[in-house]
């Protein structure tokens, strides 16, 4: 497999579950795949803010849910909910359809390769050093509990006259272990001299599903793997 796979839908059905949850006919299929889009990039673009890695969309006869994971919840569901209440109106315009907007709290966002991603590209546009960013950043990983964490930038850092790539790895990262629990995030950053991507690949151990369990009802277990 290499490096060109991705670390999320190689695991899909093992220990990663789908994105969007639901069937369509060929009539429907089109117009479902678009709105879902739309409703990404919506809430990417106007609620970044709530730090939001994942958008899960499942939908049901005439009704769409959407299960935002977020680090900081109390910023997107605002006083008495108003937020919310604004934002699934907003939804429901682009959605053509009823929705239902459901928030769950990241318990350990340094463990979270989005944010992680994000973090670094936020540093970079404000022109901090690259090498202490990803340091750092990698640190700030590993004392929280990973496993393993590598990140990857690539561009003008720097603002140098060609593009490099810069990495740092630490601890083990098991790409072909379709077992592992391994989040993987992909960021740009837009500076004044280019735009820069940041890969971020965080591993927070082995993960087996049982038989009888959806993807979302995985029982973590230690490195090692079960006892």
């Amino acid at each position: 497999m290499g490096q060109k796979v991705n670390p999320v839908s190689f695991r899909l059905g093992i220990n990663q579950s789908w994105r969007s949850r639901w069937y369509a006919g060929k009539k429907e299929f089109g117009h479902f795949l678009v709105a879902d889009r739309r409703i990404r990039a919506h809430i990417d673009k106007n609620y970044q803010f709530a730090g939001i890695p994942r958008i899960d969309i499942e939908r049901t006869s005439g009704d769409a849910r959407i299960t935002l994971h977020c680090a900081r919840p109390g910023v997107i569901i605002g006083r008495k909910g108003q937020e919310v209440d604004r934002l699934r109106s907003e939804l429901e315009e682009i959605a053509g359809c009823n929705i239902h907007v459901e928030i769950k709290e990241i318990p350990r966002p340094e463990l979270d390769a989005t944010l992680i991603g994000r973090g670094i590209a936020e540093q970079l546009q404000k022109r901090a050093s690259f090498r202490r960013a990803l340091k750092k950043a990698a640190a700030t990983t590993m004392q929280t509990g990973a496993q393993g964490v590598k990140i990857e930038i690539s561009g003008r850092l720097g603002g140098s006259e060609m593009r490099r790539r810069e990495r740092v790895v630490e601890g083990m990262i098991p790409l072909h272990t379709l077992t592992a629990d391994i989040d993987y995030g992909f960021t740009t950053c837009v500076t004044t001299y280019g735009t820069i991507g940041v890969k971020v690949w965080v591993y927070r151990g082995s993960r087996l599903r049982p038989a009888d369990s959806t993807p979302d009802e995985v029982k973590a277990q230690p490195a090692g793997g079960p006892a």
